[in-house]
């Protein structure tokens, strides 16, 4: 697996990956998904061969906060450490950001992989979170 910058949005790959982990309220508008890739922070790619494997975008400044946006797998290739290596890439080179943050489904699941990747609950902080309804 190589870990590499996504420089080149290939909507074809994109699309898939969305739709195949059921993120279909972003494909419903591929320009604006489009957009919101040329216009993140950083945006790195797994690769096996020429085969994508998952992504991570993260928008910010990167050097105050840094906010995990997206981080998909394709779900044949899930539990297979393609996530994790994603996330770390993203870690070490905002190693000196104080606020890294994302929002996750509130599942078993999810939680336990962000808290095995260093990751703590909002509310373990004395903070919350909002989000425009």
């Amino acid at each position: 697996m190589e870990i590499k910058e996504y420089k080149h949005y290939k909507q074809d790959e994109i699309q898939s990956l969305y739709t195949e982990v059921g993120w279909t309220a972003y494909t419903d508008d591929m320009e604006a998904l489009q957009q919101g890739y040329e216009h993140s922070l950083l945006v790195l790619a797994a690769y096996e061969g020429d085969d994508l494997l998952g992504i991570i975008r993260v928008v910010g400044d990167g050097f105050t906060i840094v906010f995990v946006q997206d981080i998909l797998v394709f779900p044949d290739k899930q539990r297979q450490g393609v996530g994790a290596a994603l996330l770390q890439a993203v870690l070490d080179r905002y190693a000196n950001v104080r606020q890294i943050e994302l929002v996750t489904d509130n599942t078993e699941k999810t939680i336990a992989f962000y808290q095995s990747m260093g990751f703590c609950k909002l509310s373990e902080w004395g903070c919350c979170g909002f989000m425009r309804c």
